[in-house]
């Protein structure tokens, strides 16, 4: 998990493409979280909230990517075993 790892800060204060990421994924949760608090949505809110799932998904998958190549290049990704 992303808010888990030991890099985030690192990642944060040096690769400006995952801090924008970073920010992004936030405010899109933050819009679910106003979304999924409604007790009705509108057909409009329920496009909006499909949207931002799938984006917010597409953020974090970004964010993995870029984490996975930080650890490879620091020589942290876990080395496969056999």
């Amino acid at each position: 998990m992303i808010a888990d790892a030991p890099e985030l800060k690192e990642l944060l204060e040096s690769d400006p493409e995952f801090h924008q990421l970073y920010t992004t994924h936030h405010a899109l949760e933050d819009r679910l979280h106003e979304l999924s608090g409604k007790h009705y949505l509108t057909g409009q809110e329920e496009v909006e909230e499909s949207t931002l799932k799938k984006r917010k998904l597409h953020v974090k998958d970004r964010m993995e990517e870029i984490l996975r190549q930080y650890r490879g290049h620091a020589g942290l990704e876990p080395q496969p075993q056999g």
